[in-house]
């Protein structure tokens, strides 16, 4: 058993050893929930245990193929990256939402160095629980982290804004104009530009459709980055 757990977590990749969504948890529990049934009881056949786990992993990679080709199946399995501080203000309802506690946030803040919410710019809540922060430093500017802030995690500071784009203020935050084919309206209305604009822009880097479009982002600077669905030949 010992060993057939382990070729089923190689099967089905690093990421469900890394930091887990919803829905990996699940599976990791249900693997050792099956593993354990067959183990304690040496009376059973060990296809016991071996078909549950062969299903349940036939699941999770058909999951995972399917929410490669659509955004909405991974927004709706493993939810969506919320906003919990921003520009030093708490959004209570999000809090509230996601039933995250000030005990919560501050602990996580304190893991990362970060003594008041007074110092946040931005904090978001990732999908795997996780707290990333944009911290502010004293020349305005902010810089994520993930762990303990230092010396070197502090960026230079830049200038606020870019000439056509106002709202795209900190090289933290690159801005997905297109994801796995679909545009994302809300994001073009942030940064005050329309679909024609952006069609514009992905046609200068050879590509004529949004649907073939991987990813498109923006960064601070408004430099476009364009990702193809499939490599030029």
């Amino acid at each position: 058993m010992y060993f057939i757990v382990y070729g089923a977590i190689r099967v089905m990749g690093k990421r469900e050893i890394g930091k887990l969504s919803m829905f990996d948890l699940v599976v990791s529990i249900m693997l050792a929930e099956i593993a354990a049934f067959v183990i304690e009881d040496t009376d059973k056949p060990l296809f016991h245990g071996i078909v549950p786990m062969l299903t349940v992993l036939v699941m999770q990679i058909a999951m995972a193929y399917m929410s490669l080709k659509s955004r909405g199946l991974r927004l709706m399995i493993d939810g969506k990256p919320v906003v919990l501080i921003s520009k030093g203000t708490l959004s209570r309802d999000e809090m509230r939402k996601q039933r995250y506690n000030l005990d919560d946030l501050l602990l996580q803040l304190r893991e990362q160095n970060i003594d008041s919410i007074s110092e946040v710019e931005y904090a978001i809540l990732e999908t795997t629980g996780k707290l990333t922060v944009f911290p502010k430093n004293q020349n305005g500017s902010v810089s994520a982290t993930g762990g303990n802030l230092n010396s070197n995690s502090i960026q230079k500071p830049r200038k606020d804004k870019v000439d056509g784009f106002q709202n795209i203020k900190y090289e933290g935050l690159p801005l997905p104009l297109i994801m796995d084919g679909k545009v994302q309206d809300q994001n073009l209305e942030l940064i005050q530009k329309t679909r024609f604009w952006l069609k514009n822009e992905i046609q200068q880097k050879g590509i004529l459709d949004f649907k073939d479009v991987f990813i498109c982002s923006i960064d601070h600077n408004g430099k476009i980055y364009v990702s193809p669905k499939e490599d030029p030949k």
